[in-house]
């Protein structure tokens, strides 16, 4: 039996663990900025840096609420940029896209056809964040509604980081939050496999493309 008869299965049977409900806001779509098309309909990266997923999370610590802003390469599912902030404002948002270009500009791995893809966030439609996406000439995609479907990569990455990893932690505050959150982001990106990138781990994809004659990975089951 697959994974998604397994899941249906289960389901009739009223056997699903129940998704905790979320408890804070972190997107804002009501808002009088520009939004963008969605450009990314039907499509699949062929290489990374072709496609840029990002979404913004919250993490509970001791006393309060911080924010987690996460940029995945679509293809390779590795963690390219990522800030932890303790209010929502646009420039922590960008902080983590500086890093993603910074680290891509270094590593040579810059692309004329990048595509920035997230929700309608009031962040991500800010001057301070799409005038960065702009002057790196990267195109801007956005999702239509509120489906976590027309996000799903990105959506997907935001769970893994917080259940497998952060739930349990018990940070005191933003300082020790960030320390443990650069050990996170490094085991994500360099021990963890992925069944949708060949039981490879995100680093290895990016590697294996651009320095072993751009292998290609082979998907064990469809991506939704």
């Amino acid at each position: 039996m697959g994974r998604d008869a397994l899941f249906d299965l289960v389901s009739c049977h009223g056997l699903l663990v129940r998704k905790r409900k979320r408890r804070v806001q972190t997107t804002n779509s009501h808002h009088w900025l520009k939004k963008y098309e969605n450009l990314i309909v039907d499509f699949i990266p062929s290489q990374p840096n072709e496609l840029w997923v990002s979404d913004i999370t919250y993490w509970k610590l001791q006393d309060t609420y911080v924010y987690l802003t996460l940029i995945t390469d679509a293809y390779s599912r590795k963690i390219v940029g990522y800030h932890l902030s303790e209010n929502l404002h646009a420039e922590h948002t960008a902080k983590a896209l500086k890093m993603a270009l910074s680290a891509t500009e270094k590593r040579n791995e810059t692309s004329s056809q990048l595509i920035h893809h997230s929700d309608r966030g009031v962040q991500y439609c800010s001057s301070t964040y799409v005038n960065i996406l702009k002057n790196n000439h990267i195109s801007i995609s956005m999702t239509q509604s509120g489906d976590p479907l027309e996000n799903a990569i990105a959506e997907r990455v935001n769970g893994i980081i917080k259940d497998e990893y952060l739930y349990d932690c018990n940070c005191r505050n933003i300082d020790e939050g960030r320390k443990l959150l650069d050990m996170v982001i490094s085991l994500y990106n360099n021990e963890r496999p992925h069944s949708s990138i060949g039981n490879l781990t995100p680093d290895a994809v990016h590697k294996k493309y651009y320095e072993f004659s751009n292998g290609k990975i082979k998907k064990l089951w469809k991506n939704y």
